[in-house]
């Protein structure tokens, strides 16, 4: 008999034990649920001794990844329009992964990009996605909506009498990268900024003639151990490209979060977020 009571005693801690640990799980999964939208505004500012005087203070808004979808909806794409538009801009720079899962998300999400406002212009790279769901309709309305394309192509933005290089390169996964159509008449004191969608792409790039590359494609992995480590990033190199800034001898990388989500629509500690980015002499 007190074998049966101990038993039952037994059971039902187990049982609580159980119900205390699916509760703290659905707790869990509903803040990784949560922190996708907490969107966030990280202002960095990136140092030069070759930024030219009259782009002291240029300010940049960076935004990656933000895979219109089943997971991001057209409504949160025209609210990330609306608070890209209120920071004013000098430049807009888009990294890539633009629509999710579908070639049907493409043509919405650029008709709400269109929405864009920056003092000079508007430049972006094809994520790997890009290439899965349709590169070229993707290359097509980015034309059409005024934004450079700087897959393998690269632009002067000039300032009065001074100029900056923007440029990139495609993505590493689906396409070649030519780093030279933006390097080719670069002296080592020009001012030089490098779009990869990949930050894998960093690891063989000479880096000489370059003062800042932008990145995104990893989402920071998403779920993170408090921004420390991530157990599952789709690079090669395991943590060194996972997120922030990093700085080489000359050159300076930021690697963004990004704006949505791939499977699963999950993030802890790694918030989503709109990069502001500062250019000070």
């Amino acid at each position: 008999m007190k074998f049966i009571q101990q038993m039952k005693k037994s059971f039902k801690r187990l049982f609580r034990v159980f119900w205390i640990f699916l509760a703290l799980v659905i707790v869990f999964i509903g803040y990784c649920y949560l922190e996708t939208y907490l969107l966030t505004t990280r202002q960095i500012t990136i140092h030069s001794k070759d930024l030219p005087d009259s782009f002291d203070g240029f300010r940049i808004v960076f935004v990656s990844d933000i895979h219109h979808g089943p997971y991001f909806s057209l409504k949160r794409v025209k609210n990330l329009v609306l608070r890209i538009n209120e920071l004013n801009p000098d430049i807009i720079i888009l990294g890539g992964d633009y629509s999710h899962r579908d070639p049907m998300y493409i043509r919405p999400f650029f008709d709400e990009i269109r929405n864009l406002h920056a003092k000079y212009a508007i430049y972006g790279v094809l994520g790997n996605h890009d290439h899965w769901e349709g590169a070229e309709l993707t290359h097509s309305l980015m034309e059409r909506n005024g934004i450079f394309i700087c897959d393998n192509k690269s632009y002067w933005l000039n300032n009065g009498i001074d100029s900056i290089k923007i440029g990139g390169v495609g993505d590493l996964w689906e396409d070649v990268q030519i780093s030279d159509s933006t390097l080719h008449d670069v002296k080592p004191s020009d001012f030089c900024i490098l779009i990869s969608h990949n930050p894998d792409y960093l690891e063989n790039l000479d880096k000489d003639k370059i003062d800042l590359t932008l990145s995104g494609h990893t989402h920071g992995g998403q779920i993170s151990a408090f921004g420390l480590w991530s157990p599952v990033l789709p690079s090669n190199y395991g943590q060194k490209y996972s997120y922030g800034l990093m700085k080489f001898d000359k050159c300076q990388s930021y690697i963004t979060s990004g704006i949505g989500t791939i499977t699963p629509p999950l993030r802890f500690c790694m918030r989503p977020e709109i990069v502001v980015l500062t250019l000070e002499k």
